[in-house]
């Protein structure tokens, strides 16, 4: 694709070369700053001056000025210029002879006494612009021989020149480019790489100079630029491979230069400028009867037979605004980043970053979204630009302008969507998701506010479901901007969620009241009053607790109370006081209840207060219930058995208070016999058990209960107690017939076989009435009989095995002590007083040996058995 990278400017006119002489042709240029010389085919050497014109409007020309011309006094054209600026020499080619001429006064320099400043015999030469000699007094060149298959390194002087090297080529070269050690050849059939220090060469490619003139140019650092077969410009290293794509030129190219990042070629006919990023034909110039085609130092000199032209390369930012404005953005981001190595470092980031930012709005205006974010991240685009194509999207509040000169072409979104819905949906979508991700960020440093407001127009505007997440995280939304939006797309939740980020829980909460009561509409949150809740149990405010707790507590009661029994313990929040809470919700009956609830069975507070209080509360249930008709059973049973488990459970209400409250209530006789064994009655609570209710099972689950954290002592009284209410006969006769005289007597064996191992069986069968049989009692008999003879066999061992024990014990006592017992006939028993005659003795604790037989006759006569240790010793 074209672009316009060069204009062919006028360098020297044919009238100011040759004036009337029609017959004088250009055969070679060398241009060494301002200075331009010229040899021509009649042996002279014209030297100009060109000066650089730069016109108003910024259009550059040249200016020539013919300062010397001179005849070199050969009859062969000039073939071949080169200037050595340090040494003020020109190097001169003309027939086959290479010599020095004065840059100044272009008069032959003379051979120096010590040798000479000529070569003969000489078909081309090439200066090395790398040199690997570090004398800036000197010039090395290659030159080849016009007769012999070699390339001569030559090392050029003020006044002589030095042959250093000389290699030779399998075949006669015709053409050179030298870079540092090495030789770039044209031989007569191929191309090849020629290291003169090493010898070492490498082979290129064929090519058949009969045919077409061969190119040779250097590009670069170790690298070379080759006319090959098929019309293609090769790049070469010194290594011999391609690191670039060949370029596509016509087969007739007669020359080359490069002018980064371009490669310039001519023909019969045409200029050709091509990419050496990309290696597309960029730019086609017509011109006719071009000969001469060079660079120097980035300046790029062309020339016919009778003129000189300068190809004018247009300013790198105008080339890149150019493809920019084609909407060619691969080619212009391409362009910019070749450039780099020619670019001050600073002035390039901030060009590259520029272009990418264009590069990314001009994606943008054509929907390639992934592209336009990758290029607004590299190009550390300014994102308030993007946004500020969005009407109304920046806080009037903001500071932001757009850039100048400007990055795109847009108006706003409606100018770049023409109407199109589709399109303008489209990339409100893509900003929010760009602004989704840059806004944590660096890129919305500094603009952060202007970011997360604009992205919460968005989200509202769109029914995004982010724009919870966006306020209910840390943000920055300026609440005067916010408010008209969400209120105009009835984001009301939303809004009390900004509310409270910037510290307005009153307003929030007035605002979710009316969302709740109908009286503003928002379908954001369900189930917003239990949000209402679960805000007030995490308030710190606590005057905001006791004001719109009462309303939570009419809307729904058991949902309401949750404001007080779910508040987390934490030490950022204020604890609620129990007292004032129950104060509060004296005139809610059900909260109350649930509230006392979770103040002893949740939290298990430890105050009487508050456990007399709740089973006060559970007793006017049950009697409200008890007084309705016809009876709700079920809910009663329910209220029952919550009042019977917390007077089982708790041991910090008021029992005797309690007691009074349902002392005539005969439908309470079971919940009364609790709080008799709370008291410790537990005669009243068993004879209200077994002789009101006749209920002998929870009479046995009494004695259970009561004693459960008791010893075994005090269960085995209760036990006892129970029996002795089943077998009691100081009631009178019709009083055990209404009580049920013979189920009692059956009550009392089921007890005894039962639960046998509690009872004492000596006491039992004291009050058992002798006319009972022993077939009704078999089997607590004979579990007290078993267990009886278990604690007997059980105590036996016990002792046996302490009795081992402690023999043992003696045994190790006296083996650890190693001595021997010493009896002799001197020594007296300690118990007869008698002298031993014999080795055997028994030794008493203590090492005290005595008489075998007096140890026996004592163990004989005493009640209790000594622990004694038998021992065998020898005097």
């Amino acid at each position: 694709m074209s672009v316009k990278a060069f204009e062919l400017v006028p360098a020297v006119e044919r009238d100011l070369l040759m004036g009337d002489k029609a017959r004088i042709n250009i055969e070679c240029i060398e241009c060494c700053g301002k200075h331009l010389y010229m040899g021509t085919n009649d042996c002279f050497i014209h030297h100009f001056l060109l000066d650089e014109v730069t016109s108003s409007k910024g259009k550059l020309s040249y200016s020539a000025q013919k300062l010397l011309h001179k005849y070199l006094g050969l009859k062969k054209p000039v073939a071949e210029l080169r200037a050595a600026s340090a040494l003020e020499r020109l190097i001169v080619l003309c027939d086959g002879i290479v010599f020095l001429v004065d840059m100044v006064t272009l008069e032959t320099v003379p051979s120096a006494a010590g040798g000479g400043a000529k070569i003969r015999g000489v078909a081309a030469f090439c200066v090395n612009e790398n040199p690997v000699n570090g004398d800036p007094f000197c010039v090395e060149m290659g030159v080849l021989s016009s007769k012999r298959r070699t390339v001569q390194i030559y090392m050029v002087y003020e006044d002589r020149v030095q042959l250093v090297k000389e290699v030779t080529t399998p075949e006669q070269p015709c053409a050179i480019s030298v870079d540092g050690y090495f030789l770039c050849l044209a031989l007569a059939t191929q191309y090849m790489i020629l290291n003169y220090n090493t010898g070492a060469s490498q082979d290129l490619f064929p090519y058949n100079s009969e045919e077409r003139r061969p190119i040779v140019k250097r590009i670069g650092r170790e690298e070379f630029l080759l006319a090959a077969p098929g019309g293609l410009g090769m790049f070469a290293n010194a290594e011999g491979v391609s690191q670039r794509a060949p370029v596509n030129w016509s087969e007739s190219v007669i020359g080359a230069a490069v002018s980064f990042p371009y490669v310039v070629a001519l023909d019969e006919s045409f200029i050709t400028v091509h990419s050496m990023l990309d290696q597309q034909l960029k730019q086609t110039l017509s011109f006719r009867d071009g000969h001469i085609l060079q660079d120097f130092e980035g300046k790029v000199i062309l020339a016919s037979t009778k003129a000189v032209y300068v190809l004018v390369p247009l300013p790198l930012e105008r080339q890149i605004q150019d493809l920019l404005a084609g909407h060619r953005v691969e080619e212009a981001l391409i362009l910019t980043e070749g450039a780099q190595q020619n670019i001050p470092k600073d002035k390039f980031q901030i060009l590259h970053k520029r272009i990418l930012q264009q590069a990314g709005f001009i994606q943008f205006g054509q929907l390639q979204f992934l592209e336009a974010k990758e290029h607004f991240r590299k190009g550390q685009l300014d994102v308030r630009e993007l946004i500020s194509l969005y009407p109304l999207l920046l806080p009037a509040s903001s500071s932001f302008t757009r850039c100048h000169p400007p990055l795109h072409e847009f108006a706003d979104l409606n100018h770049l969507a023409q109407g199109d819905q589709e399109k303008v949906l489209r990339c409100k979508k893509f900003l929010i998701s760009y602004l989704g991700e840059v806004r944590s960020t660096e890129v919305a440093n500094g603009c952060r506010e202007d970011v997360d407001t604009a992205l919460l127009k968005l989200y509202a505007e769109q029914d995004h479901d982010s724009l919870l997440d966006l306020l209910a995280s840390d943000n920055a939304c300026l609440l005067a901007d916010s408010i008209p939006w969400l209120e105009k797309y009835h984001k009301y939740f939303a809004l009390g969620l900004l509310y409270h980020y910037n510290g307005q829980d009153s307003a929030a909460l007035q605002l979710w009241i009316r969302v709740v009561d109908g009286d503003l509409q928002d379908s954001t949150r369900s189930g917003l009053y239990e949000y209402i809740v679960d805000f007030l149990c995490s308030c710190s405010n606590l005057d905001l607790v006791w004001k719109y707790a009462d309303w939570a507590l009419q809307k729904d009661p058991t949902i309401g109370v949750h404001i007080f029994t779910k508040r987390p313990a934490s030490k950022d929040l204020p604890d609620l006081n129990p007292d004032d809470a129950i104060t509060y919700l004296g005139k809610h009956s059900q909260p109350l209840l649930l509230y006392l609830e979770h103040l002893v069975l949740e939290r298990r507070m430890k105050k009487e207060k508050f456990h007399t209080h709740l089973a006060v509360l559970y007793l006017e249930r049950v009697l409200s219930l008890l007084s309705k008709s016809p009876t709700d059973e079920e809910r009663l049973t329910r209220a029952r058995e919550r009042l019977q488990a917390l007077l089982r459970e708790s041991n910090l209400y008021r029992a005797q208070f309690l007691l009074g409250k349902m002392e005539n209530c005969e439908q309470l006789l079971l919940e009364r016999a609790t709080l008799h064994g709370k008291l410790e009655e537990h005669d009243k609570a068993l004879h209200i058990l077994v002789h009101k209710l006749r209920d002998y099972q929870s009479a046995e689950a009494f004695c259970i209960w009561a004693s459960s954290c008791r010893d075994s002592s005090y269960r085995q009284h209760l036990f006892h107690l129970l029996l002795g209410v089943y077998l009691d006969r100081s009631l009178p006769e019709k009083s055990q017939e209404a009580a049920g005289g013979g189920d009692l007597e059956m009550a009392a064996v089921d007890l005894l076989n039962r639960h046998g191992e509690v009872f004492d069986a000596v006491r039992v069968l004291r009050m058992l009435p002798e006319g009972w049989s022993l077939q009704l009692l078999r089997p607590f008999l004979g579990r007290a009989i078993r267990a009886n003879m278990h604690a007997c066999r059980t105590s036996q061992i016990a002792v046996g095995l302490a009795h081992s024990e402690n023999l043992q014990l003696l045994h190790d006592r006296l083996k650890d002590r190693k001595k021997p017992i010493v009896v002799s006939e001197k020594k007296g028993c300690h118990l007869c007083h008698n002298t031993f005659s014999e080795p055997d003795v028994v030794c008493l604790p203590g090492g005290v040996p005595v008489h075998t037989h007096c140890v026996a006759q004592r163990v004989r006569d005493s009640p209790t058995k000594r622990r004694l240790t038998n021992s065998s010793n020898h005097t």
